[in-house]
């Protein structure tokens, strides 16, 4: 009688068994075939890939002035699975380091949270960045260390101390770093900040590799078939920028002991002249083994020298303004260039509402009244504007017109510059308004945004932008830092012309108001007798001494520099606003400065500007 039990048994053993087998077969096929993991650790025991770095693109001003290049520095690199007998105290002397740092450095590399890439037989970074001095100690030193090479690489280095701010520097890759792109492996370095960080791919350029042939013993016998499957590195791409180093030069000691910015560009192609952050600090400080020091002494600066202003600090653009609110009403046809207002009476004094003003003749149209920057003549233009039921629906409707104008204008939202960090401002909208008064507002309760108080706030790119904008009479280019890229072009965005929503034909009336500002208004310090300069002043509200600021271009016509400058806590526009951008449209326009505005230029770098009785 047949053993059914037994003959289903025996296919389950079977089925198990080949189930077994198939399962071998896979994990074979995938370990030896998918999986190059093994293949690599074949492949180092006969094989040592040495990665050759790229020099990194050099950096020029518009002048064709060298300010970034390389130098050479050296990487001391490890294999784990060589080193054997090392004599570590005799290693540490040589290096100049401790004991407890080679301890730890050894097992952060084998930690594969810290570094992910880590394999015993591949190169490791032990320390990188050896000046040359300490190379050469080293390098007659190195066959008593097995396991142990050298790296040849470059770093970066300044020619001149200015302009950190807008390079950057570059520092060892992160974690995140490396997860984004696989160009990068543990101890590369990266752009940090600046044009070092937006063009960090045309600077980099592409690795090398030399593969060298190793015997049993893992001494190296030469390179593999004569270098026929090397790849030499390829440098990165130089960059151009707009920058003129010594306008820089000029602005970083203007506004020494102060904070604040001073951004210039070129109304014709966008291109930034300068950009000042103030406090800065020495681009060389970020260099070489002691910059995460260096960093962490910066971050911890409570004036935060580190900051950007430029493109990151939101301020209130005060009466610079103006122009823009001009540009709309005369668009909107609110007002035209004879419109009068009541008497300024010292501001503008309705429903009990009170905006204070300066001295100056009164009822004015609108060429005197930017000439002066009667804040009573804005004030009514905007109340007029915001109550006007024929033209628009709604308060609601007025504000969202008026909104649309400024974006146009470049409020509001980021500009596009090619560094990091940029701030948008803030111009509030209808349904800000509607959030914070409960839908119950109108022209009166938000009067202060016609003089660039209130809710308001600008970048100093942005107002220098504004200048440009007027300068353009009606357009502007993204303003960019880099000019030209080696053997590249630049993104379309900083060759396109961008229009705000106002005719060409009333940005004549403005600039009229800002050169009779420069000629008897409120910028008389801006005057240069023999260049037609366009100013406008700002005096920016604050709950402590108010911020002293100053837009404007020059030449009138035909244009080739458009400034802004805003120094905190300064006060009146006229005390540093003004002769700041004087003595900077002079240098750009004249290529140096008078023996008189010397000595301007002293009188403003030796004043210092205190804040509760500490000086900066």
């Amino acid at each position: 009688m047949r053993n059914y039990n037994l003959e289903k048994r025996k296919f389950v053993i079977g089925g198990v068994a080949v189930a077994i087998v198939i399962g071998y077969i896979v994990q074979l096929f995938a370990l030896q075939i998918m999986n190059d993991e093994y293949k690599k650790n074949a492949d180092s025991n006969a094989f040592l890939n040495k990665v050759q770095y790229p020099a990194r693109g050099a950096i020029y001003d518009r002048q064709g002035r060298l300010m970034v290049y390389n130098q050479p520095a050296y990487d001391v690199t490890v294999v784990m699975r060589e080193v054997e007998e090392l004599d570590t105290l005799d290693f540490c002397r040589t290096l100049g380091i401790s004991k407890e740092f080679f301890i730890k450095r050894m097992a952060d590399i084998k930690n594969r949270a810290l570094n992910p890439g880590y394999s015993r037989y591949t190169e490791q970074i032990f320390m990188s960045q050896l000046p040359a001095e300490e190379f050469a100690v080293f390098q007659e030193k190195i066959f008593r260390f097995p396991g142990f090479y050298v790296q040849r690489r470059t770093t970066r280095q300044y020619t001149y101390d200015v302009a950190a701010h807008v390079l950057g520097d570059v520092a060892e890759v992160s974690k995140r770093d490396i997860e984004k792109d696989d160009y990068y492996r543990s101890g590369d370095f990266i752009g940090i900040q600046g044009v070092e960080r937006s063009y960090e791919k045309e600077l980099r350029g592409e690795k090398g590799v030399e593969i060298l042939l190793r015997d049993a013993h893992g001494r190296i016998q030469g390179r593999y078939k004569d270098g026929a499957f090397d790849r030499r590195p390829v440098a990165g791409k130089d960059l151009t920028l707009g920058l003129d180093v010594e306008l820089q030069a000029l602005g970083e000691r203007l506004l020494e002991g102060k904070i604040g910015s001073i951004v210039a560009i070129e109304p014709a192609t966008g291109d930034i002249l300068c950009m000042v952050s103030a406090p800065s600090y020495d681009p060389h400080l970020m260099v070489g083994r002691d910059r995460g020091k260096h960093h962490l002494e910066l971050s911890r600066d409570s004036w935060k020298p580190l900051l950007n202003r430029a493109v990151s600090g939101t301020y209130p653009p005060g009466s610079t303004f103006k122009t823009a609110q001009a540009l709309t009403f005369l668009q909107e046809g609110i007002i035209s260039p004879t419109q009068t207002f009541y008497p300024c009476n010292h501001g503008f004094v309705h429903r009990g509402l009170r905006v204070g003003c300066h001295a100056h003749p009164s009822p004015l149209p609108l060429i005197p009244a930017l000439a002066t920057s009667c804040n009573g003549y804005f004030c009514w233009g905007l109340y007029y504007m915001f109550g006007n039921r024929t033209k628009y629906k709604t308060v609601q409707d007025a504000m969202t017109t008026w909104k649309d104008y400024m974006v146009s204008m470049g409020f509001g939202y980021q500009l596009g510059v090619d560094i990091p960090g940029e701030r948008r401002g803030m111009i509030p909208n209808a349904a800000f308004y509607d959030k914070a008064y409960r839908g119950s507002w109108n022209g009166l309760t938000v009067i202060s945004i016609a003089i660039g108080q209130g809710e308001v706030t600008l970048t100093p790119l942005q107002i220098a932008n504004l200048g440009a904008t007027i300068a353009n009479r009606g357009y502007f280019i993204t303003p960019h830092v880099v000019h030209s890229i080696e053997g590249g072009e630049l993104d379309s965005l900083y060759r396109t012309r961008r229009y705000t929503m106002v005719d060409a034909s009333h940005y004549e009336e403005v600039v009229q108001g800002m050169r009779q500002a420069v000629l008897g208004g409120t910028c008389r310090g801006a005057n240069i007798p023999d260049i037609e300069v366009c100013g406008k002043t700002g005096t920016a509200e604050n709950r402590g001494h108010d911020h002293s600021a100053f837009m404007g271009f020059a030449p009138m016509n035909n244009p080739q520099i458009a400034i802004a400058v805003y120094v905190e806590n300064g006060g009146f526009g006229a005390v540093y606003g003004v002769p700041i951008g004087r003595l900077m449209i002079e240098k750009y326009l004249k290529g140096k400065l008078s023996p008189e505005s010397e000595e301007l230029a002293a009188q403003i770098q030796a004043r210092r500007i205190f804040y509760d009785n500490e000086e900066r």
